[in-house]
């Protein structure tokens, strides 16, 4: 993600991962006293983690929207952040929180949450190919929305079944059985 100067944030293909703890905290306080150039470092430390999550957790097409709101909720809730932990571990529960309002939002505006198992059918998988990594990818996108999200917070961002259900209404039970549910249309897809 890059900051244009003309209020738009976008990803860019930087990759360099985040800014140390000490220049985070520095950058955190100036940011909240309104420097914009401090909140802009911030942005270029950690907008790359953050739509990697976004991504993961929704949709390709709506992750450069979503990392656009969680910045722009750091931005409204700087003063919140007291450095107790990291800046990055403060941002990505923020992160955490807005996906999972956004998709409640979703939910409610639909009425009701639609799961369609067969859409990984239609994307050609190529196990052990240079392209496995994409396949993947592709894969976790397209998981029914809940297992999706449960398969993302447990295996790729580390956070236990009793957190999981925590963030999302759910028990234990349901965060496992989605997981298993995730794993298993995962492994069917990758080995075909």
């Amino acid at each position: 993600m890059s900051y244009s100067g003309g209020g738009v944030m976008t990803p860019s293909k930087d990759s360099e991962g985040t800014l140390s703890r000490s220049k985070d905290l520095e950058d955190a306080v100036l940011a909240a006293r309104g420097d914009v150039r401090a909140f802009a470092r911030l942005y270029g430390g950690h907008s790359a983690r953050i739509f990697n999550l976004a991504r993961r957790m929704t949709t390709s097409e709506s992750a450069t929207d979503i990392t656009q709101d969680i910045f722009l909720r750091a931005w409204e809730k700087l003063g919140t952040f007291r450095g107790e932990a990291a800046f990055g571990t403060w941002l990505h529960r923020l992160a955490v929180n807005v996906i999972l309002a956004r998709r409640a939002a979703l939910r409610t505006e639909k009425g009701r949450l639609r799961e369609d198992d067969g859409t990984l059918d239609s994307l050609p998988a190529k196990a052990g190919s240079a392209d496995l990594k994409m396949d993947f990818e592709r894969a976790i996108e397209v998981l029914p929305e809940g297992a999706r999200v449960v398969f993302v917070l447990y295996d790729v961002e580390g956070y236990q079944h009793g957190e999981i259900a925590g963030m999302l209404g759910i028990s234990s039970g349901t965060s496992k059985a989605q997981l298993h549910r995730a794993r298993m249309i995962l492994r069917r897809h990758l080995t075909r």
